[in-house]
């Protein structure tokens, strides 16, 4: 029998479930969608789904499991938590930029954040930011610290040339 991941995320939906899990499995190059459960009669009187309609769609986004659950509108997404997509170069930033935010909310991107037309947050990141902001004492890291504060979508050469100064 299969390994079963001890933590995997799961995110609330109103109804757009199944739709969020092919989207996102679109973007993502190593993804499959890996089962979907319906409601059925059982319940309703809580979940008040109609009976053979999703319920929650589990997927994989670069081997990483997630369930997407129709749960109706009570909570929303905020920006307490994000998805982070670590890039090795600028064209991966931009590709998962210009794919998760697609349809997504323009007033909410800064700083390498961005949130998708169902209102997840996501942080597109290039992995070299680590080793720019290490040292908070150093002027490097606050040159670069102030060019990326300025960024919606984050450049890496604009980061590492201000890092150079």
């Amino acid at each position: 029998m299969p390994s079963v991941q001890k933590i995997s995320p799961c995110l609330w939906f109103d109804s757009q479930a199944e739709e969020a899990a092919k989207f996102y499995t679109s973007i993502f190059k190593n993804s499959k969608i890996t089962g979907t459960a319906r409601y059925g009669a059982a319940g309703q009187e809580f979940h008040q789904r109609p009976v053979g309609s999703v319920m929650t769609v589990t997927f994989e986004l670069e081997g990483l499991p997630f369930t997407a659950l129709n749960g109706g509108p009570l909570f929303k997404f905020s920006e307490a938590i994000s998805l982070m997509v670590m890039c090795d170069t600028q064209a991966e930033v931009d590709y998962f930029w210009e794919k998760l935010s697609a349809g997504g909310d323009q007033n909410a991107q800064a700083c390498g954040w961005l949130k998708d037309k169902f209102g997840v947050s996501w942080q597109v990141v290039p992995t070299i930011i680590d080793e720019l902001v290490k040292d908070h004492t150093s002027e490097k890291t606050q040159r670069a610290m102030t060019a990326m504060m300025q960024m919606k979508k984050l450049d890496i050469a604009a980061l590492q040339k201000a890092y150079e100064g």
